[in-house]
């Protein structure tokens, strides 16, 4: 960061959006609510553009759910009079849930991705204002036995093509990771090693419980997944995944993050079971590798000593400066900054509704 630059924060919640904003990534003017009493379980601050996008997943009770968009960091609002997402009526479906919005790399400008419930995944050519299906994955024929995590049917993870490639990963739950080879017209499980100890097959081609999957900066062929109950890597274009949990208190969790530059880091926030969605022993911890999770370090400094409120898995992010931020939330409302890669946190703000979606961007 250099000092004609701030860091954007924004926290979706189950009632509402908070924007924050800081030079230092230590203090923080916080917004006013916005879309109060609405859920907020997606955003993407879009940074290739001359002046940054916030894109956020809006879902009211009333009127359901869209992708709403500001060009003014949250100053004013545009959301599209028709709806930005719409299945078609030979689709016999409803939009339910816009679980990720995503933007394609610089050398796509215009395009956002976006992964919904029920799971399906939908491309944007104008910059996130209006989407389009994607037949490829809607239309395969795995997609009858695709089902619901605990939260939902979620496409929860969209990672597009990097520069002259086709290839692009979607991770859903429940479903396990696909991949595509040809820029999302066709869609092939990606499995291999994942473990699905909850079903009769406990190795089946499909069907897993993926919760969250990242990329690693140092090559796009290279992947790291939590999973429900497991810790992966794959450095094969996720043609196979190994267990990287040694060295974990738990391997259950929502949580994965990878560094926005430097090969080998990611950070996970374990959960100490599906029967007991807690921290361990009640103590929240960051947990990150600096060698693709051959070892893990514990990281709780400023965190508080006792929290029993998990954190969701699209309720952390980085932001992309050379020394990242990571930032997260719980279920309490609690939300923590840390400007030194998660080795000290401070609480941004506490009190909030549920946190949902934690995004943040450096931007001038």
């Amino acid at each position: 960061m250099t000092s004609s630059n701030s860091v954007v924060l924004a926290i979706g919640t189950k009632k509402g959006l908070w924007l924050a904003r800081s030079d230092d990534r230590r203090n923080w003017q916080i917004s006013a609510p916005h879309f109060l009493m609405q859920e907020i379980p997606s955003i993407a601050i879009d940074t290739r553009r001359a002046v940054p996008r916030i894109l956020v997943g809006v879902r009211s009770e009333h009127w359901g759910p869209t992708v709403a968009h500001s060009d003014d960091l949250g100053a004013s609002w545009i959301e599209p009079e028709e709806g930005s997402i719409k299945f078609g009526p030979q689709d016999d479906a409803a939009l339910e849930r816009i679980w990720q919005i995503q933007p394609a790399g610089q050398h796509e400008p215009d395009v956002v991705w976006a992964g919904c419930e029920p799971i399906s995944v939908w491309k944007s050519v104008d910059g996130g204002e209006h989407f389009e299906l994607n037949r490829g994955l809607w239309d395969h024929p795995h997609r009858a036995e695709w089902g619901a995590g605990f939260g939902g049917a979620a496409a929860h993870t969209v990672l597009p093509p990097v520069e002259d490639s086709q290839s692009m990963l979607v991770a859903m739950s429940t479903g396990g990771v696909y991949r595509s080879e040809d820029g999302g017209t066709s869609w092939q499980p990606r499995n291999h090693g994942i473990s699905a100890y909850f079903m009769p097959d406990p190795q089946p081609e499909f069907g897993q419980c993926v919760h969250k999957v990242a990329r690693d900066a140092g090559s796009p062929n290279t992947f790291y997944a939590q999973n429900h109950h497991g810790v992966y890597r794959s450095d094969d274009n996720a043609e196979s995944w190994k267990s990287i949990a040694v060295g974990l208190p738990a391997d259950f969790g929502f949580v994965m993050l990878s560094h926005p530059h430097r090969a080998g880091t990611a950070w996970v926030i374990p959960i100490k079971a599906d029967g007991e969605r807690i921290p361990p022993e009640g103590k929240l911890a960051v947990h990150r590798t600096d060698d693709g999770g051959e070892h893990w370090k514990r990281l709780d400094t400023g965190l508080p000593q006792f929290e029993y409120n998990v954190v969701l898995r699209d309720a952390a992010g980085v932001d992309d400066a050379e020394t990242a931020g990571v930032y997260f939330g719980t279920r309490g409302g609690s939300v923590y900054a840390s400007a030194d890669e998660g080795e000290n946190f401070t609480e941004v703000i506490s009190h909030l509704p549920d946190v949902l979606c934690v995004r943040a961007a450096v931007v001038n």
